[in-house]
C-alpha cells in the first residue's frame, strides 16, 4: 500500500504530533515559578518550538541531504527538551509523565522519517 505524499508540512504525522507538544509544553510550564520565566521556562519553549519548526523547513527543501539536516536539527532538539523535562520533574515544577510519552512518540517519528530520508530509493 503506498502512501500519499504529503502536500504541505501540516500533512505531515511527524509535524502534527510536534506540534501538539508544543501546546502541552506551554501550558505545562504556565505554572513555573516566575523566576524561571527568562530561564528553564524560555529555553524550555524555544527548544519544543524549535522541534516542528525545523521540520516545516526541512520539508521544503529540495534534496534529501538538506531534508535530513533539518529532520537531525529537530532531533537535537527533541534530546534538548527530554532533558528539560527531567529537570522540571527534579526540581518538582510538576508531573511530566504525559509530555514524556507524547515526546517520545514524536522522537520515533523523527526517526522514522530521518531514516526515510536516508535510505537510497530503490
Amino acid at each position: 500500500m503506498k502512501r500519499i505524499p504529503a502536500r504541505v508540512f501540516q500533512d505531515l504525522i511527524a509535524w502534527q504530533k510536534a506540534h501538539q507538544f508544543v501546546l502541552a509544553v506551554y501550558l505545562f510550564s504556565e505554572n513555573f515559578p516566575k523566576t524561571e520565566l527568562y530561564g528553564l521556562t524560555s529555553q524550555f519553549r524555544r527548544a519544543a518550538i524549535s522541534i516542528p519548526a525545523n521540520i516545516a523547513e526541512g520539508f521544503k527543501k529540495k534534496n534529501k541531504t538538506d531534508k535530513a539536516r533539518f529532520m537531525n536539527i529537530a532531533q537535537g532538539s527533541v534530546e534538548e527538551c527530554r532533558y528539560y523535562l527531567i529537570l522540571a520533574k527534579d526540581l518538582g515544577y510538576g508531573d511530566s509523565l504525559e509530555l514524556c510519552l507524547l515526546l517520545e512518540e514524536v522522537s520515533k517519528l523523527l526517526d522514522a522519517y530521518y531514516s526515510s530520508l536516508l535510505t537510497p530509493d530503490s
